[in-house]
């Protein structure tokens, strides 16, 4: 079945229709990376867009469910130049057309994705629609200028109850080194009665829309977890007796996440905190500082950053369309920590004074690369220095 992708700017592509039929509005963003479609499709940081994947051949391992950052597709639409008719892995459960179509997501194929992604990259995020309803098409260009992207996307994404997650009994000791490591001492071997008691930090993740792959990646690290709502109090936190609160990665604009922003402002020094993507954002807001709407943002998982105090430059994934204005941050505690080297932007910050600080990509590779799963540990050092210091 045929189908067009028009963009607001009067742009048509014509091309064929997979997944479901019907139609589909959204922001249209293009993602760099060359594998993990079903990553992106499932990471609810998408939700309400439309993602081009930039390389050509996409679907040719399937889907499975082991690879879900969620519960649902989250995209709205997908754009990709060739779906592929017969993928094969020996994970594979269904294909991606098979997906989408159970999903309810509209997908098109065949069309010039490079082309998009440079007309993206020209004007700037554009709203678009995908149809497989091909008659008079120009007709849509004055609804998609008036289309406003909707608001509150986080209270889509968020868990809406509390659950908590253990730390994966593989790594659980993994958490003695980090101890040792903070106190320069070799780790004391264990007593029969406190074998299992404190051999994992216990923390609060804030779900603006995680990752699965995130959870999974804290959980060895040796943390076990407790996520709540978006909307959870300070006091409901901190009533949950944890030893650090993180901060999740998520969808939107970080300035309507109002009850987040304030929520955190009432953490700060009450207990270490750790933030990645919309959670680095909301931190910086929370603390006076400012974020501005990107051109076309970050999506992909070849992201070069540097971290300006060791010089050290490790390749990230990211996934966002909003980010910390430099400015801002003279009238914050926060100083910067790392640097985006394909145009300077803001990646990392941290609090002069107290155990605070994030980044603005994923961590743990899902999908990317793990280069930056260090940071779970410098986040253990400090909530172990914290436990220290509140227990004598």
């Amino acid at each position: 079945m045929k189908a067009a992708l028009v963009l607001e700017t009067g742009k048509i592509f014509m091309g064929e229709s997979f997944g479901a039929t019907g139609e589909a509005l959204g922001e249209v963003v293009f993602n760099t990376g060359m594998t993990g479609y079903q990553e992106v499709l499932t990471d609810p940081s998408y939700a309400g867009q439309m993602v081009c994947m930039t390389y050509p051949l996409v679907g040719n391992y399937g889907i499975n469910r082991l690879d879900d950052q969620s519960e649902k597709v989250q995209v709205q639409g997908f754009i990709v130049k060739e779906a592929a008719r017969n993928p094969s892995h020996w994970q594979m459960e269904k294909n991606l057309s098979r997906t989408l179509a159970q999903s309810g997501v509209v997908g098109i194929k065949g069309i010039d994705t490079r082309a998009l992604t440079r007309i993206i990259r020209e004007h700037g995020v554009l709203r678009g629609v995908i149809t497989t309803e091909i008659e008079h098409l120009g007709e849509w260009v004055p609804r998609l200028k008036a289309w406003l992207v909707p608001a509150d996307v986080v209270a889509k994404v968020s868990t809406a109850e509390i659950y908590t997650l253990p730390a994966l009994p593989a790594v659980r000791d993994k958490i003695a080194a980090v101890v040792a490591n903070t106190a320069n001492t070799p780790p004391a071997e264990p007593s029969s009665s406190d074998q299992t008691e404190k051999k994992t930090f216990h923390v609060v993740v804030m779900d603006f829309g995680i990752k699965r792959n995130i959870l999974h990646a804290m959980q060895e690290s040796g943390f076990d977890l407790t996520v709540v709502p978006h909307t959870t109090s300070a006091e409901q936190i901190l009533a949950l007796d944890s030893d650090g609160v993180f901060l999740s990665n998520g969808p939107g604009d970080p300035k309507e996440v109002a009850v987040g922003i304030e929520t955190i402002r009432s953490l700060i020094g009450k207990r270490p905190i750790f933030g990645i993507c919309l959670g680095h954002q909301l931190l910086s807001l929370a603390l006076g500082g400012d974020t501005y709407k990107m051109k076309f943002g970050h999506r992909g998982g070849n992201q070069p950053v540097q971290d300006l105090e060791s010089k050290r430059v490790t390749i990230t994934s990211q996934n966002h369309g909003y980010a910390i204005a430099e400015e801002s941050l003279e009238q914050t505690p926060l100083y910067i920590t790392h640097r985006n080297l394909n145009d300077q932007s803001v990646e990392g910050v941290k609090h002069r004074d107290l155990p605070v600080f994030s980044v603005q990509y994923h961590p743990e590779a899902g999908p990317g690369p793990s280069e930056s799963l260090y940071l779970f540990d410098e986040f253990a050092q400090l909530m172990q220095k914290w436990r220290a210091h509140h227990a004598s």
